[in-house]
């Protein structure tokens, strides 16, 4: 992958192109667009983030968004060969970098 802006973050011991370096979640990312998982987060429910574990979405998984539903909830996402459907707050607890499309 070829830097888009000159940045590289290193995630889970690969080194991928950033688009840009702010905190971003999987919910702000638009359909056919490509990042990879930094970290897994939720405020005081750990069996979200188990959950969200289970289901690919680990550090350095990488992530496209394939539709989104037309009143933005949910949103088809394909980790790890398959496509998983999650809502906004879910989407919202999984922390990425955006690579390039």
């Amino acid at each position: 992958m070829s830097a888009v802006d000159g940045l590289y973050e290193e995630v889970a011991g690969r080194e991928i192109a950033v688009m840009d370096a702010s905190p971003r979640s999987l919910a702000d990312l638009v359909p056919g667009a490509r990042a990879a998982v930094t970290r897994v987060v939720a405020d005081g429910a750990p069996a979200v983030v188990r959950r969200l574990h289970d289901l690919g979405f680990t550090p350095g998984a990488v992530v496209e968004v394939v539709r989104r539903a037309p009143l933005r909830d949910p949103v088809l996402y394909r980790v790890k060969d398959y496509e998983v459907c999650l809502r906004r707050a879910q989407a919202a607890c999984v922390h990425i970098v955006e690579g390039e499309r």
